[in-house]
């Protein structure tokens, strides 16, 4: 199968500082096909390559905290097209370009400008590409002037670029919105009043609700939500009839929090226009759930056909658990659109969740696979099909179906080491090979993979070693994590789990030592503190240096139930009875653990509560029927269930 990658995008080969005489030819070669293109296309083409550069990074200063407010603002403003389901209002308004062409002298300032900003050097990147732009009056060169001077956060640069930009081409709706947001992050709502103003009156009627919800936008980002209002009443002020204005004004309210003035302002919008989906999802948003749910389920019995808000409404049931009616709302959205991604995806969730339903694990496996299908097809850099894999090979493995979960796993990608999930995915097909008896195959696994640092060389070791714990060999495993503690004495995690193998061992000084060690180097490590001090509290030894142990692991964790139990369990130990039931009845109330019902168990029998006692241990036994911890605590106490 064909999966998405983060490494499709072609750029152009600049020359370096270092260049071979190869890539200088690579170089040569692109210069003699652009000058093969007409002049305007080939400056088009050579930016659209250049701005696949990665852009310079910045610290968050004050400037470049204005530079992004006005990025976030004009981009709100834009994304507003989408919102309303419409065109773009005009096209780029760059069409009018002007005849220049691309001599020599030009295609060295564009490249070296591009090199430079790619070095970190915006400054010169700036100076030059602003230069050629005013010389060509190319509207396309300003555009990226104001995108290097974004890039590395200069307010003041991006400016000046973006006027010369709004200059060179007038009709730039793109343009005019980056302009705008730098007059929101100057608070100068004045001249944002004036731009919409004229753009409204020479906009035709149809026009109307995009230009007032950009405006809207555009205003939610300013610092004085009440002087933003205030502006955006006057905006649409001489069209304050109609449900456009009055849907910019439902925006815009509860942007500020006046969730009364955006109910009552998208109420009139729903009298003009009924099937506004704008309208019901900004009641919806300002109201409460409760009522939200009931505005919407009203709105979708009058009008089915509402994809956004069957979209918010289904969400909405999810939050609330009602997986089987968000199931029958999801279900609907695809047999409207049987090619929609996110909806094939959600339904793959949902009936995973729903999995005790007879059939359920199969559907999950329909919808998940015909959504890769459907991703294959329309691959993007924005959707990642890995979830999508591990939910399968999951299913598969429920099934006991291990051949095809490795298949499902062998498709993930590591995308050049950018898939966060592609490590542990490695390991977990270790993992299933182990289960199908095939432990040399697991361990030569994890031995031939590369490993991308010494964290990951370590977690390999750590994996290896529980394999092997699980098969009942614990000395090999001991002599894994011993070799790699030899490489990385250090590495916390590798101590801890030598500790716990040390532990299942009987190898009690091994692992306190262990444990000593990650104390120190990790102070604040919870786990540590309690797995030293359970270990004492468990053996009946060192009982005040185990209270202390636990009581600082449970300052770093107040709420872990499992710390909560050994806290109960050194203080039943130290004979403080009461204390230790009304810790241990806290760990129980946060986690019903087999083992946590044991040690409640038995404080309860030593106070004579013992039938409170022998139900808790009927529910550990329920639980875990083949708890030894629970055997020998029986068989100690002389207790037949």
């Amino acid at each position: 199968m064909k999966t998405v990658s983060h490494t499709h995008r072609s750029k152009v080969a600049l020359p370096s500082a270092t260049s071979s005489n190869s890539n200088n030819g690579k170089t040569a070669s692109i210069v003699t096909a652009l000058r093969a293109i007409a002049p305007a296309l080939a400056i088009s083409l050579l930016l659209s390559a250049c701005n696949g550069m990665s852009p310079l990074k910045s610290g968050m200063s004050e400037d470049a905290h204005q530079a992004a407010g006005a990025t976030d603002a004009a981009q709100a403003a834009l994304a507003a097209e989408h919102a309303m389901g419409e065109g773009q209002i005009s096209k780029r308004g760059e069409e009018n370009l002007p005849s220049v062409a691309l001599t020599d002298e030009l295609l060295y300032k564009i490249l070296t400008s591009e090199i430079a900003f790619q070095r970190g050097n915006w400054q010169a990147a700036y100076v030059t590409i602003l230069s050629v732009a005013q010389q060509t009056r190319d509207p396309r060169l300003a555009r990226r002037a104001s995108e290097m001077a974004l890039a590395a956060k200069q307010p003041g640069e991006s400016l000046t670029a973006i006027r010369l930009w709004r200059e060179l081409a007038p009709n730039s709706n793109e343009a005019t919105q980056y302009y705008l947001g730098f007059m929101v992050m100057n608070n100068n709502l004045a001249e944002i009043q004036s731009v919409f103003a004229d753009k409204l009156r020479s906009a035709e009627p149809k026009q109307y609700a995009l230009l007032m919800l950009q405006a809207q936008r555009l205003l939610a980002r300013a610092r004085d939500k009440s002087a933003a209002f205030d502006t955006l009443e006057e905006i649409v002020a001489p069209y304050k009839t109609t449900p456009e204005a009055h849907l910019a004004l439902a925006q815009g309210a509860y942007a500020r929090g006046d969730n009364k003035r955006a109910v009552t302002e998208a109420e009139l919008v729903l009298q003009a226009k009924p099937d506004s989906q704008l309208a019901v999802l900004t009641i919806a948003q300002a109201s409460k759930q409760g009522d939200a749910m009931k505005a919407m389920a009203a709105f979708l019995q009058k009008n089915p056909k509402a994809r956004d808000v069957r979209l918010a409404y289904g969400s909405i049931l999810i939050d609330q658990h009602q997986m089987d009616k968000a199931t029958q709302e999801f279900e609907q959205l695809l047999r409207d659109k049987p090619d929609d991604i996110n909806v094939l995806y959600t339904l793959g969730i949902l009936t995973m969740e729903g999995k005790k339903k007879p059939g359920n694990n199969q559907l999950a496996e329909q919808y998940l696979s015909r959504y890769l299908t459907e991703l294959e097809a329309n691959p993007t850099e924005e959707r990642d099909p890995t979830p999508a894999l591990l939910n399968l090979a999951q299913l598969a493995v429920e099934r006991d179906d291990y051949p095809a979960a490795q298949a499902w796993l062998a498709k993930v990608e590591s995308y050049d080491g950018r898939n966060a999930a592609y490590f542990n995915t490695q390991i977990r097909r270790a993992q299933l090979m182990a289960k199908e008896g095939k432990l040399a195959d697991a361990r030569q696994f994890l031995r031939d993979y590369k490993a991308a640092n010494d964290t990951e060389q370590a977690q390999l070791a750590q994996a290896e070693a529980q394999l092997l714990r699980e098969a009942k060999q614990a000395d090999e495993a001991n002599r894994v994590m011993e070799a790699a503690l030899q490489r990385y004495p250090d590495n916390t995690d590798l101590l801890y789990d030598y500790a716990m193998l040390a532990e299942s061992q009987k190898k009690n000084e091994s692992m306190e030592t262990a444990l000593r060690r990650v104390i120190a180097l990790a102070p604040n490590s919870q786990h540590a503190y309690n797995a030293l001090g359970y270990s004492f509290a468990d053996r009946n030894i060192h009982l005040d240096e185990a209270l202390t142990l636990i009581e600082k692991a449970s300052s770093l964790a107040p709420n872990d139930a499992f710390i909560l139990d050994s806290l109960g369990w050194v203080k039943f130990r130290l004979a403080r009875l009461d204390d230790a039931e009304k810790d241990l009845r806290r760990a129980y109330e946060l986690r019903q653990d087999a083992e946590i019902a044991i040690h409640l168990g038995e404080v309860l029998w030593m106070q004579g509560h013992k039938e409170d006692a022998k139900k808790l241990w009927r529910e550990a036994k329920a639980k875990d029927p083949e708890n030894e911890s629970l055997k020998t605590t029986l068989q100690r106490l002389n207790v037949k269930l």
